[in-house]
């Protein structure tokens, strides 16, 4: 048996009935009324796929199976319904979602075949994610460090908002944190097609001529035109594109989206990369929310609140929940994956190899090391290195 099965109906004897007939089949649980299915679902979950009658006091299967898909997007449901009107059906497709819409009284072959198809479509749904969380997430951590080997400094705060970012979606219990990852790591792609020479400037933060201000603000529409050549990547570019763009409208893309019209993912990346901005490479703290907050019309607010929640008290619990660290001062070849720079390193010609904060990857080590056998690294490396549990 895979996948747990959740059935409700407010008759204690149907569901009597349910389990009699499909428990050797299916891993069944069963809740008397919406009420109690939705404390299933919370407590007794993951389900796979939500079984559930129209009509019941409280609350109707239509408003139930919504419920559920707010709460459970992943889980397949199903509705049984002795009333089969056609706008019954229509409410159930539009609102609930459903997978199938079987009139009672409903057989034990048709139920088991409707939870067959409904657990197949599952494992599709589910499979599905585990091919864009891990193959394509993990094909685009391999671009996304081979550029940082090309230019380190465009690259050089991807890690730290990532983090951040994995951070908040934790804290607000987002199913696609996966998504917003993603889009953190593209962000700085558009920058990749810049002059070298202004890329140099603003590295230096000299002042820019309007010319160049306005390559630089179409980095994120070059950005968004390169990840939609990807498939299925088209979420994730409209996020990039509208990275800049204010909350009240403003930015680029200059066009009328504001507010929670913007994509999810690109009002979190606007605030995460202007906290960056506001604390230099530290960790961001009430200063830099302050900073936004002199700025609100450009945040979200719902996401600002969220994240100062989620870092502040990250920082203000470091020693309770955050992972033990030590700094250190190693040779090159004992530097290891994860270890972050905790200082430039530096050729002995003067030369800048990568930067402080960087969180090393097997590339970056790898091209370390090539380049200390030709052009000295200078050593010690200053990095901070997580402490393995004991």
């Amino acid at each position: 048996m895979t996948g747990r099965v959740l059935f409700v109906d407010d008759d204690p004897g149907i569901l009597n009935a349910f389990r009699r007939r499909l428990y050797k089949k299916f891993d069944l649980v069963t809740a008397e009324g919406p009420k109690e299915g939705l404390d299933s679902l919370a407590g007794e979950g993951p389900f796979a796929v939500v079984v559930s009658d129209q009509k019941m006091p409280e609350m109707d299967g239509v408003t139930f199976l919504s419920e559920v898909r707010n709460r459970a997007p992943d889980a397949i449901r199903i509705m049984l319904t002795g009333n089969a009107d056609q706008q019954t059906a229509v409410e159930a497709i539009n609102e609930g979602h459903i997978f199938r819409f079987l009139n009672k009284p409903c057989s034990p072959d048709q139920l088991s075949a409707a939870i067959d198809a409904a657990l197949a479509q599952h494992r599709l749904i589910t499979g599905e994610r585990e091919l864009l969380e891990k193959t394509l997430a993990g094909s685009v951590k391999v671009l996304v460090d081979v550029l940082t080997l090309r230019d380190p400094e465009t690259f050089a705060q991807t890690s730290r908002l990532r983090e951040w970012g994995r951070r908040l979606a934790d804290h607000m219990n987002w199913e696609d944190g996966w998504a917003l990852d993603m889009t953190i790591m593209l962000s700085s792609i558009g920058r990749i097609t810049l002059p070298a020479a202004l890329t140099a400037k603003l590295d230096a933060g000299a002042d820019l001529t309007e010319d160049e201000r306005a390559m630089v603000a179409q980095t994120p529409q070059v950005a968004h035109d390169l990840i939609a050549n990807i498939p299925r990547m088209e979420p994730i570019a409209t996020a990039v594109r509208y990275q800049s763009k204010g909350f009240d409208g403003s930015g680029f893309p200059d066009d009328e989206t504001s507010g929670e019209a913007i994509p999810k993912n690109a009002r979190v990346l606007r605030i995460l990369a202007d906290l960056a901005a506001a604390s230099g490479g530290d960790e961001p703290g009430a200063a830099a929310f302050a900073a936004l907050e002199a700025e609100r019309r450009l945040h979200d607010p719902e996401i600002l609140v969220a994240a100062r929640d989620c870092l502040l008290a990250a920082e203000d619990n470091e020693a309770e929940e955050a992972p033990k660290l030590e700094r250190l001062e190693v040779p090159v070849y004992l530097l290891r994956p994860d270890d972050r720079l905790d200082a430039d390193i530096m050729c002995s010609d003067g030369s800048l190899v990568l930067s402080s904060g960087h969180r090393l990857s097997p590339a970056m080590l790898t091209k370390i090391r090539q380049i200390n056998k030709i052009n000295p690294v200078a050593e010690p490396v200053p990095v901070i290195r997580e402490v393995a549990a004991e």
